[in-house]
Parts: structure tokens; sequence; C-alpha cells
């Protein structure tokens, strides 16, 4: 996370978390050590699963988490009821001197992820483990939905690219270069954020737009002398007038190209019927002999066009992308929420904690709580939430989340792994950072694991994830 020149992000947070930290220190709770697990109550998007993003940027937060001179100054500032202080002299000389010393165990980004499904659990000092809430819900909130709704468009491209160019309607600069980054994660081959290329190392991708053919006036002119300045990186923009005319044009511009030994990459179509224009335009550069000349289309498309587009048998070669995945279109926030799961007592001893709700969904789950995913051969075959002090066996008992169906005494023959690992010990990052290539990399391979219904997000498809009975048991005897 790249903060401003000069600046400290230390206060990217809601105030109630710091009301709430200067209480637990008046009252001697600040340094007792509590677990808190973040975790999202409903899979965007209407489908069944997520893609968990964001944790890189998180790390950079925490491992950047300091309260400076100038923070320190603004808090001072701060005036309560009847303009007394907010914040007293001595809780601000505490935050001056904290350094963070949580341990923090997460998801691998990239990972296929359910309801309900802790993707990252801090375990620290409860004043430490508060204050870091709304930041970790900030940034992985935001990717995980971008990374999400861009798995959905690049499955339904198949094995077409698709290129992320969103920038200009992202939510603010930070809202662009956090959506580039997660776009990448979910599938995206490459942006036109080069600020993302830059930082994250995000194949970076561009044509040119409609003002170019228009500076011109004429475009074959305008064509050609884009093929001069970008021999090497030839896309043309041939929707400006009259399309199949702009084919046309680009064909013969492409034409000459091949004769002085260059090539022209592509054309991209961004308006009109896209089927029926990408099914002319391929037999006309076929006919031509440019047939490793790709039409990308664009024009406001998502997962649901995609696929309309391709089932009316659309010659589209490389999808552009821009507004539904950088805004996530279709659904603006994911319900992602951090709570409180169990905290040692005055004489140190873990106390379960869960809230009560009426609505089931919003009721959490009590304990150290790790997910353990079982596989068979090369399906996945079901998620258990557990927790860490009380270990399944191989036979084990629970409910399914979303059903709330029992199933006593089920046994795997398949292999298993625990998906929450460690990151952070003690404060320090002790997880080598990943390149976002291996994130991407993994996310196509854990939603080929998904049976086709999860996958496809089909209506009534059930995540398959499970209850281990004791995490259930302590829940209901903690819900009055």
């Amino acid at each position: 996370m790249h903060a401003p020149a000069g600046r400290s992000l230390a206060l990217l947070t809601d105030l109630y978390q710091l009301t709430m930290a200067a209480g637990y220190r008046r009252e001697g709770l600040a340094d007792r050590e509590a677990v808190f697990c973040q975790y999202f109550r409903k899979a965007p998007f209407g489908g069944a699963f997520a893609i968990a993003a964001g944790l890189g940027t998180a790390l950079e937060w925490l491992a950047e988490l300091r309260f400076r001179e100038d923070d320190l100054e603004y808090l001072a500032s701060l005036e309560g009821a009847g303009g007394a202080p907010l914040f007293d002299t001595a809780f601000l000389d505490y935050l001056g001197e904290l350094r963070f010393s949580c341990d923090v165990d997460a998801v691998a980004e990239g990972s296929v992820v359910f309801a309900h499904e802790p993707l990252l659990r801090v375990r620290g000092p409860l004043l430490q483990c508060q204050i870091v809430e709304t930041a970790l819900l900030n940034i992985v909130n935001f990717q995980t939905l971008v990374a999400t709704k861009a798995a959905r468009v690049c499955s339904a491209a198949g094995d077409e690219p698709v290129l992320e160019f969103g920038l200009r309607r992202a939510q603010g600069i930070d809202g662009g270069l956090s959506a580039s980054r997660a776009a990448y994660v979910g599938g995206c081959a490459a942006t036109s954020n080069v600020l993302a290329g830059k930082l994250h190392g995000i194949p970076v991708r561009g044509t040119h737009g409609h003002s170019w053919v228009l500076a011109f006036g004429d475009e074959r002119d305008a064509f050609e002398a884009f093929a001069r300045a970008m021999p090497h990186n030839c896309v043309l923009l041939v929707d400006t007038f009259d399309t199949p005319e702009g084919v046309r044009n680009a064909i013969e511009v492409g034409v000459s190209m091949r004769e002085d030994g260059a090539r022209l990459a592509g054309i991209r179509l961004d308006s009109g019927d896209l089927a029926g224009l990408s099914v002319e335009a391929r037999a006309l550069l076929d006919e031509a002999g440019l047939h490793d000349t790709a039409i990308v289309a664009s024009n406001d498309l998502d997962e649901d066009s995609i696929a309309a587009l391709k089932q009316r048998g659309a010659k589209v070669g490389i999808w552009g992308v821009g507004t539904s995945i950088a805004s996530s279109g279709g659904q603006s926030a994911l319900g992602g929420v951090y709570k409180l799961t169990q905290l040692r007592d005055a004489s140190g001893e873990w106390q379960a904690r869960a809230k009560r709700s009426e609505d089931p969904d919003k009721s959490t789950l009590p304990g150290m709580l790790q997910v353990r995913r079982y596989t068979v051969g090369d399906r996945l075959d079901a998620d258990l939430i557990y927790d860490e002090s009380d270990p399944p066996r191989a036979s084990w008992s629970g409910v399914t989340l979303e059903s709330g169906n029992a199933e006593r005494g089920r046994t795997f023959e398949g292999t298993h792994r625990d998906l929450l690992q460690t990151v952070v010990a003690g404060g320090q990052i002790v997880a080598s950072a990943e390149a976002l290539d291996a994130a991407r990399k993994r996310c196509r391979s854990e939603l080929a694991m998904l049976p086709d219904e999860l996958a496809r997000g089909r209506s009534g498809s059930v995540a398959p994830v499970w209850l281990e009975e004791g995490v259930r048991r302590r829940q209901l005897a903690l819900l009055p």
C-alpha cells in the first residue's frame, strides 16, 4: 500500500477503533490476548464462492503501522463534549510507542473461499487486534470483490484473454490501483493502468482512442500514422465513423505493414452488434491473409454479455473489460466482517466469544477457527471450519453451514490441507512476498477444482462448507 509522500496511513481507521482502544487501555484490557477472524457472510454476485485477494497490500500496511508525530497531533486536536480533549495525553503517548506484535494467519491470495470461512485470523493484544480491523476490511473486502468479479468474467471468456482497463471508472486513485491488482489475481491478462503495471509488475496493454482518429479527420490517415508510431503495438479502433469501413481501412494498413515486415496486432470493436461485426470482421481479415490479427471487443462488457456473445458465435479473440471489473458491477461491496472469537480472562484462560443475532448469517462462530480443505483427486470435496484446539479426526461430525443438515461420522478418503497459514509472527512478516503471478496461477487452478455448478454460480448451488460439531456445540452454548 502506497501512502502519499511523507504521510502515514496509521489513521486509516474508524474513530470508534481508537475510542475502544483508549477504553481498553483505561480498563486494563489492552494487553489481554484476543483472537479476531475476518470473513464474509455471503458470496458476491449471486455465486457460491469468492477469490481471496488483498493480503499482500494488507501486509504492507501492517509493516508500516506507526503513529507519527503529526498523527498524534491531529488526535490531540479532537474534542469531545464541552470542548474536552477526546484522548488523554497518556493514551497518545502509548500510541506513539505502539509497535504491532500480533500473529496473523491468512488464506493465500488467489484461493477459492466460501462464506463464513476465515480469510484472516489475528491473534495478539486486544487493543492491537482492534485497531487494525478497519484497514484490513477495507483492503481485503474490496480486492476480494474485484478478484471475484474478474474470475467470473475470465471464466465466461474461456481461453480468450481479458484485459482490464477500468481505471477511468474506478473509485479514485487507490481504488483504481487496488482494482487492477485484484483483477490480475482474478485472472485478467493485463491492465491499461500504467502505474499499476509499474508498482505491481502487471503486464500493460493499450491501443488508441476515438480522439486519435478525430484528430486526423481521415480514418485511413489516422491508422497509417498510428502504424508508423506504434509498429509493434498496433491495434486499431475501427468504429469511429462506420465499423465495416473502418475494418477495411485497417486491413489496407495491415497489408501495408506486412509488406514492410511489421504486423497489425489487432482491431478493436467498441460499439454496435459485437457478435455480428466480429464475424464480418474475421471473414474480411482472413480473406486478406491477416489470420493472426486479433479482434478485440469492448463496450461495457461483463460475464453475462460475454457469455451471450460467445453463444451467438462472436469471433472475438481478446475481451476488454473496464467498468464492471474495476467497480465490481452488480455488487457495490463485499459483506466482510471482523469478529472477536475468543479472549483470555484475567486468569489467562481462553474464553470463547460469539455474537447472537436474529439473522442466522450474523451470528458468529467462537474459537481459534481454522479451515481444512478436503480434496479427492483433482476435485474439491468439502471445507470444514474447526477449532484448532480440537482438530478433527479422519471421521468427524458436523452440519452444513448453508442447509444446516447434519452429517455424522463422515470420513474422507482424499487429502486435506489447512487454508490459514502464518504470515505474521510477533508483528514480523514471516511469509516471503509472493508474486502476483503465483496468486493468479493459484486462482486458475483452484477454480478448475470446483464442481461445475459451483464454478458457474448456478442458481441453487450450495457451497460445500461444514461446521465441525464441537464448534457448533460451543456456539449454541454461548447464544442464549
